[in-house]
């Protein structure tokens, strides 16, 4: 048999998720998100589900290429534009809609030879210091593009640096919001701001009116990303159940040894932890070689969540490459003696009801759900769930 570790897809979820995202939106249109093989999951695999989106967006032309492929006619949008000037020519062919957040990439339009003009997103670096046009040149460079035979239609956007919390005392989005509306006073086009933590955290000021950003925030487009993937933007301030969302991708694998380990005994490599008492430990078939993260901890007084059948344990010695360990008291104290083919959930819906939020994971290890999603290893087979 296969080894039983296992990545399954919850269509479903993504569904409810796109439609709280479109909740919160209010009259935005919906981007949805899926650079990075849509956050692990797998475009083909999330496509389907999310597809009632107005628009997918992501970063490469060989994903835009698979969206295209799977018969997708409404528009694509890559995040970071194009990288040189022949991307330009696929761009053409495609259809494709695409972000200029820096000069070289209007010299291309310019000197692009096409029948059909593009629509472009043009990047404002409202604060966040990664791409875009600084507020100051933001105005040039929409005259420069407005004056293209090339371009059809512009729209502004930004990004935020601090749409999951405060910045200095002050709501997280206000600094950036300001600048944006500073220098894209009187222009015309429509706008895309808010991100998925933008977008969950003024959702009602949003709808209301009724914070000093939503006048701005209340825009064309709204890019959802994690909050589609049943991730809290805002972890550990809000959880993904606070925002209404559901878990879209579980691991999960098995018991393949039970191991007594006397009290002074250790488990792992570097022997980490050690035994207060005479204790029973799992062994589970998932290690840092199939993504699980090798900083998760499982020392003496914290360790990183499992699921047991069900039930909630921890995570005891190191992460190896191929396996790891849990502490089998609180499970069998709840259900009786474990034994090899138990289900275990490393992160998702346990087949018992539970469900294991990747937020509370990632959070144990000191990182982020995207990067636990984002790192499920080649090897995993991935299934989709019929439900």
């Amino acid at each position: 048999m296969p080894r039983p570790i296992l990545a399954t897809v919850h269509p479903a979820a993504l569904r409810h998720n796109l439609a709280r995202a479109r909740q919160a939106a209010g009259d935005a249109q919906v981007w949805a998100v899926v650079k990075a093989n849509a956050y692990g999951h797998g475009i083909e695999r999330v496509f389907d589900a999310l597809r009632a989106a107005d628009g997918f967006a992501l970063l490469d032309l060989a994903e835009a290429e698979r969206l295209r492929a799977l018969d997708w006619r409404g528009p694509i949008l890559l995040l970071e534009g194009t990288f040189e000037p022949r991307d330009l020519e696929l761009c053409s062919r495609l259809n494709l809609w695409h972000v200029v957040h820096r000069e070289e990439q209007i010299d291309w339009l310019a000197a692009h030879k096409t029948h059909q003009p593009h629509r472009v997103f043009l990047k404002m670096n409202s604060g966040m210091n990664r791409l875009g046009f600084r507020p100051e040149a933001f105005r040039a460079a929409w005259t420069r593009l407005n004056a293209l035979p090339q371009v059809e239609e512009i729209t502004l956007m930004t990004h935020f640096s601090d749409a999951d919390g405060l910045r200095q005392g002050r709501e997280g989005v206000l600094y950036q919001v300001e600048a944006f509306v500073r220098a894209s006073r009187d222009l015309p086009g429509e706008r895309s701001l808010c991100n998925s933590a933008a977008t969950l955290r003024h959702a009602l000021a949003l709808r209301l009116g009724d914070d000093d950003a939503a006048p701005a925030l209340a825009a064309d487009w709204v890019r959802a990303g994690i909050a589609l993937y049943g991730s809290a933007p805002d972890h550990p301030a809000h959880s993904a159940a606070d925002w209404g969302l559901q878990p879209t991708m579980t691991l999960s694998s098995e018991l393949i040894a039970v191991q007594h380990v006397p009290a002074g005994e250790t488990v792992g490599y570097g022997s980490t932890y050690t035994a207060a008492q005479d204790m029973r430990v799992g062994i589970v078939a998932c290690g840092y070689a199939d993504g699980y993260p090798r900083h998760a901890p499982g020392g003496q007084t914290h360790g990183a969540p499992v699921l047991v059948r069900g039930v909630r344990t921890r995570l005891v010695g190191r992460v190896s490459m191929d396996m790891l360990a849990v502490d089998l008291g609180p499970v069998e104290a709840a259900t009786g003696p474990c034994r090899p083919g138990d289900e275990v959930v490393l992160w998702g819906r346990s087949a018992h009801g539970t469900v294991l939020p990747v937020d509370e994971v990632a959070h144990a290890a000191g990182t982020i759900s995207y990067e636990l999603l984002c790192a499920v290893a080649q090897r995993v087979p991935f299934q989709i769930d019929p439900a």
